[in-house]
């Protein structure tokens, strides 16, 4: 153990990432407890190492790498003078950057959003199948699971140092109302501590170079004003437009790689429909979920609560719940069968060669399943969320403008140009990049099929075919 400048006792975790990253005495004892501990057994990437098999880091090694970068930030801001951060608030940033992702669900963001699912049936309006109770109450996201966590499991506020400083922390990463918006921006904004670690650590993971960020030049070079904002200075602009490109060509990549994206699909379409059928003593609803993280139970609440729902499906569910269990039990993902990809301005959206795939495949996909006896729902018709440089472009229309959140209109990166004691959007500065891109968004329209027939190249083939024309105007 080392002595840290405050006289607070630390220890030492070596990050192949970071190098060495000092914790202190109360960040140590919150490591020991049950609830950060699961996410040991969270995967960071969700499904993303069936397209790339060292993809297995987890959602714990990402939690100690925005810790230590949240130091580092930590260390820009004056503890005297009106930019200050008292000892407390640094004290309660550091935990809050720990604790950010304490709340995710098994496979992160697979199993928070299956209340957003469409089944296929659904979308092409084959609504005799449909067997949900559209009445329950939505699963709640991460933030909020993650906030009952931290304020009622007793191991982790003591921990913290009490209910009342739990909840102070809670504030800080869930960006309450109550917490100090500036010192919010730190763990949630277009340049944060979360996204400056898992760009890095997603790609050194992958294997693939479009994570490599400069982020020590970053980092040294970013700025406090009088107002507390935080921006970077003029000369680290490259660096910034880089980070976000980087960000961009991720997702591209990695996050919505075509495999991974389908056999991720399929597993969101699978949960829903077990849950929509109360099997297998999956959550039924938000009240459900947060039932299950407040008790003794959230420590097997893992990605093998997934596997074993699963694993279940595939033997004791309807045909097409077997049917997507074992595609991804047997890592035999979906096939695609044709993709649409569109770049274009996001006000440009609405009709496109993407928009009119979809629209064909809701009017003609029911026909095309029952003339090759494929089970409906094993077709997976979905799209990519719109992806952005950006937030908000330059060019973004003023009523636009007034319809964002205050969160929202304030999140981009910020820069320090020429005497102006305050930073401004990178967006704005004409001679950037990001000034014409950032009103461009990309999004990929796909369609896949779940068939292991013993003819499945030729019937596969056949669908192909068929799909290929969907997406011309008619």
């Amino acid at each position: 153990m080392a002595s840290s400048p405050e006289g607070e006792a630390r220890k030492i975790i070596v990050d192949s990432l970071h190098g060495d990253i000092h914790l202190r005495e109360r960040e140590w004892r919150i490591l020991d407890t049950a609830a950060f501990q699961r996410l040991r057994r969270i995967k960071q990437l969700q499904m993303g190492q069936v397209t790339y098999p060292n993809a297995t880091h987890t959602r714990f090694a990402h939690s100690l790498g925005t810790l230590a970068i949240m130091a580092s930030i930590l260390e820009l801001f004056p503890t005297k003078g009106p930019r200050k951060i008292g000892k407390r608030q640094r004290e309660n940033l550091r935990m809050a950057a720990l604790l950010h992702d304490i709340g995710h669900y098994p496979y992160s963001h697979l199993m928070e959003g299956i209340d957003k699912v469409a089944l296929t049936e659904e979308i092409v309006g084959d609504v005799r199948t449909r067997s949900f109770d559209a009445a329950r109450s939505p699963y709640p996201d991460h933030v909020k699971v993650g906030q009952e966590i931290v304020t009622r499991h007793r191991d982790l506020i003591d921990a913290i140092g009490g209910r009342k400083r739990a909840k102070q922390v809670a504030d800080l990463f869930s960006r309450s109302r109550a917490a100090d918006p500036q010192l919010s921006k730190l763990l949630h904004s277009s340049f944060d501590m979360d996204r400056v670690d898992y760009l890095q650590r997603d790609s050194r993971a992958a294997g693939v170079p479009y994570g490599d960020i400069d982020v020590n030049y970053l980092l040294n070079s970013l700025r406090i004003s009088e107002k507390r904002m935080v921006g970077v200075a003029e000369k680290a602009l490259p660096a910034a437009e880089q980070y976000l490109f980087a960000r961009f060509f991720m997702y591209k990549a990695v996050y919505y790689h075509k495999t991974t994206f389908g056999i991720e699909e399929a597993c969101r379409q699978l949960l829903r429909r077990i849950r929509d059928v109360n099997l297998f003593k999956m959550p039924r609803d938000g009240e459900a979920v947060l039932g299950l993280v407040r008790s003794p139970d959230l420590a097997s609440f893992t990605d093998d609560y997934v596997d074993r729902l699963v694993q279940r499906a595939s033997k004791e569910g309807d045909e097409v719940m077997q049917a997507l269990a074992r595609c991804i039990e047997k890592r035999r993902p979906p096939k695609l069968l044709h993709e649409v990809q569109v770049l274009k301005k996001a006000e440009n959206q609405a009709f496109n060669r993407g928009t009119v795939f979809f629209s064909t495949a809701k009017r003609s996909l029911k026909a095309l399943a029952e003339k090759h006896g494929i089970p409906l729902g094993q077709f997976l018709l979905c799209y990519t969320k719109p992806l952005k440089l950006e937030p908000r472009g330059a060019f973004v229309r003023a009523e636009q403008a007034r319809g964002l959140e205050p969160e929202e209109e304030d999140e981009l990166i910020k820069v320090f140009t020429g005497d102006d004691p305050e930073p401004k959007s990178l967006v704005e500065i004409e001679h950037s990049l990001m000034y014409v891109c950032a009103s461009y968004q990309w999004q990929a329209f796909r369609l896949y099929v779940v068939y292991e027939g013993p003819d499945k190249k030729e019937v596969v083939d056949r669908l192909r075919s068929e799909v290929r024309n969907w997406a011309e105007c008619k």
